[in-house]
């Protein structure tokens, strides 16, 4: 068996480096912080966190006594289902949760891009208003909220049946190493050679039919909050930042972990039948059906594995310094399946009331369970106090009056008695008036410790009565300070850090282009060259009133830059349409729209169309279509005119050319004329010549001595 990739990895570290820890120190140290985590969570936290749950839910407490009074009163969920709609308004009534704001002036645009396409991967891709929602109440009633982000190398996967392919398209799927191909059959096509391709030895060609399956990688970053109990952080730590370990422990399948890469064989061997985690108490209290045990598992690939995602501080090279790094183990033995380094710890941690220099601090639900038991126990007493006094206990002399019949509670039942006062009814005053005033008390510590009433939330009339609204606004106000601060205390610790950590994501592991629809447009984003160290800004409406307050101040401005607008024109010092425009958008988002697009358009987008041309008018067509008459007349006469002048200019032309032909023939004829008397001069001339030349030949010949 062949050492694998860390084996390898550990043992040149080893050779380089003297002082590199090798493998089996460092399965101790992180053994050892696992145990002491477990401990603190399984021992220490659960159980606190556990009964808060119980009390979210109502549970009885316990000491209940049979024919008594059970009631419990709902204390912690009321107040918890009182905060959790005003934390989930604020943070999702913006289009944007959080923005990200640029070091330099040449960001602006990079920082745009990021803010919009983080919101997307948040509500787009993950469920972000659920994660949000799980989180909040895991904060609310047990202590911290964790959320989890990663970034996921999944693959989409698309099966296809192909019929009759050849031998070079199977070799061609075959090269891609993304397709996975099954073979159904293949035969022979002697019916697709021409006419006479056998008999000239043409071999005949072998056909395929054959599943194809490809699997397309689609990495995207997977946010999820994680149930409490799986979270392991060092008891001393003060946050997930400055942590020396924290962790994700969790109960997987054999099959999960071959799907993340680990090796089947390796893997099985750490298996077992029961779920480690269904012993702790937390998770029993959530849910007391998961400690049903199902049996052995007869598949090998569905049992059960624990596996444990830490990450630690720990100096492995032996420079004197610690680094994180990442170490995931499995099985009883924290076996190491993998080590690698890294550069944060990829949780997000939600605390409505953090206790400083301590990771856990308080919930809601640990400043109500209190009030929750004394108003159940005042509750249960007087009921039980009403109960008695409609239905008093009788006193009966045995043997003279039939118990049976003092037993039947039925109105207008007969009662039996041999002798007259042998049952006699124990009359007990009804006393529950008293207790009245203790709950009001109650309710009133519970409002000054959480800001949540019956008033603050719109459902008492009587409390509201005769009020002026200085009085109610104050009532309101109070309320919205202690949710403020828990939005605030959210917003700058866990919301940060996870928009910090997807950004953080995307840089590094995002390697293409990737096409969204943001804003009603389609967008192409790479976050490749992007800053993943921007600073990060929430948007949530604190600090700043009532929602009615806020309004009435937004139609003051609104009516003030109106006014700027009209007075002073759509360009001046003061504000223009753009401004106009966000005071707007604002209101719209405070009235509970969240796309303000529907109502508002963002004036930088506009494009002016067109100019129309103006409605005509009849008078003014009819002189129109005058002038036009003219203008065409005038046209027609110069047109007329135009003509006559070329056809006067043609004549012209026409004669000259005339008389120019008529010169040029007599000239011509003249010249004919010389020519033809030169002609016969000259043929004259030359006949006396040839007269003279015969007369004196003929005189040689007559007188032959004088020649």
């Amino acid at each position: 068996m062949y050492p694998d990739e860390n084996e390898l990895t550990n043992e040149v570290n080893a050779l380089i480096n003297p002082d590199y820890m090798d493998e089996t120190e460092l399965q101790g140290i992180v053994g050892a912080e696992i145990d002491d985590a477990v401990d603190f969570i399984d021992n220490i936290v659960s159980p606190v966190r556990a009964k808060a749950t119980e009390y979210y839910r109502g549970e009885p407490f316990g000491d209940e006594e049979d024919g008594r009074s059970q009631v419990v009163s709902y204390d912690v969920r009321d107040t918890v289902q009182a905060i959790l709609p005003s934390l989930m308004r604020i943070f999702t009534a913006s289009d944007y949760v959080v923005e990200f704001t640029p070091r330099n002036p040449e960001d602006v645009p990079m920082a745009e891009q990021a803010t919009q396409y983080v919101n997307y991967i948040f509500n787009r891709d993950n469920d972000g208003f659920m994660v949000l929602h799980t989180a909040f109440k895991d904060a609310l009633v047990r202590k911290a909220g964790i959320v989890k982000f990663y970034w996921d190398e999944s693959f989409e996967t698309e099966t296809s049946e192909m019929t009759g392919l050849d031998d070079m398209a199977l070799a061609t799927l075959s090269s891609d190493p993304l397709i996975q191909i099954d073979m159904t059959r293949s035969y022979e096509a002697p019916e697709i050679l021409p006419p006479g391709a056998m008999e000239m030895g043409i071999p005949v060609p072998v056909l395929h039919d054959a599943r194809v399956t490809r699997r397309l990688p689609k990495g995207r970053v997977k946010i999820e909050a994680l149930p409490p109990e799986e979270f392991l952080i060092d008891r001393r730590a003060k946050s997930i930042k400055d942590a020396d370990f924290v962790a994700h422990r969790r109960v997987v399948t054999v099959s999960d972990l071959v799907a993340i890469g680990y090796d089947f064989d390796e893997v099985s061997k750490l298996s077992t039948d029961t779920d480690e985690l269904d012993t702790n108490v937390e998770r029993y209290t959530r849910n007391p059906a998961l400690t049903d045990n199902r049996g052995d598992r007869s598949d090998p690939a569905m049992r059960k594995v624990s596996y444990i995602e830490a990450y630690i501080r720990v100096d492995r090279d032996g420079d004197g310094v610690a680094e994180l790094r990442k170490v995931c183990v499995a099985g009883v033995g924290n076996k190491i399946l993998s080590d690698e380094p890294c550069d944060y710890a990829p949780f997000a941690a939600f605390c409505p009331d953090p206790e400083p220099h301590d990771f856990f601090g308080m919930s809601v639900a640990d400043t109500v369970m209190d009030i929750q038991r004394i108003k159940s126990v005042i509750m249960r007493n007087t009921l039980d106090s009403l109960s008695q006094s409609i239905h008093p206990r009788m006193a009966v002399v045995e043997g003279e009056v039939s118990i049976e019949d003092v037993m039947n509670t039925e109105t207008g039942a007969i009662i039996r008695m041999r002798s007259q006062g042998a049952a006699t009814p124990l009359t007990m005053p009804f006393v529950g008036q008293a207790a009245f005033p203790v709950l009001q008390y109650m309710d009133a510590v519970k409002e000054s410790r959480t800001g949540i009433s019956a008033a603050s939330q719109g459902l008492d009339p009587d409390a509201l009565t005769n009020a002026t609204a200085t009085g109610v606004n104050a009532v309101v106000t109070a309320a919205q300070q202690h949710i403020e601060i828990i939005a605030r205390l959210f917003a700058e610790t866990g919301m940060k850090d996870l928009f910090k950590g997807i950004l953080r994501l995307v840089v590094q592991h995002q390697d293409q282009a990737r096409m969204v629809r943001l804003t009603n447009e389609f967008v192409q984003l790479d976050p490749r060259g992007w800053d993943s160290g921007m600073d990060v800004m929430v948007n949530v409406a604190l600090g700043r009133g009532s929602d009615q307050a806020r309004m009435a101040m937004l139609s003051q401005i609104l009516g003030l830059q109106r006014e700027a607008l009209t007075e002073l024109g759509p360009i001046n010092p003061l504000t223009d349409i753009k401004k106009l425009y966000n005071t707007l958008s604002e209101m719209t988002t405070l009235a509970g729209f969240k796309d303000t697009n529907m109502f508002w358009s963002d004036p930088a987008n506009f494009q002016p169309p067109p100019p129309q041309p103006p409605e005509p008018d009849v008078n003014q067509m009819l002189i129109q279509a005058q002038i036009m008459q003219i203008q065409a007349d005038v046209q027609m006469q110069q047109a007329e005119i135009e003509r006559k002048r070329e056809e006067t200019e043609i004549d012209a032309s026409l004669k000259i050319l005339e008389l120019q032909a008529k010169q040029e023939m007599q000239i011509t004829a003249e010249q004919l004329r010389k020519s033809r008397e030169l002609a016969t001069q000259v043929m004259g001339a030359e006949a006396d010549m040839i007269k003279e030349a015969v007369r004196g030949e003929n005189q040689t010949a007559a007188n032959p001595r004088r020649a």
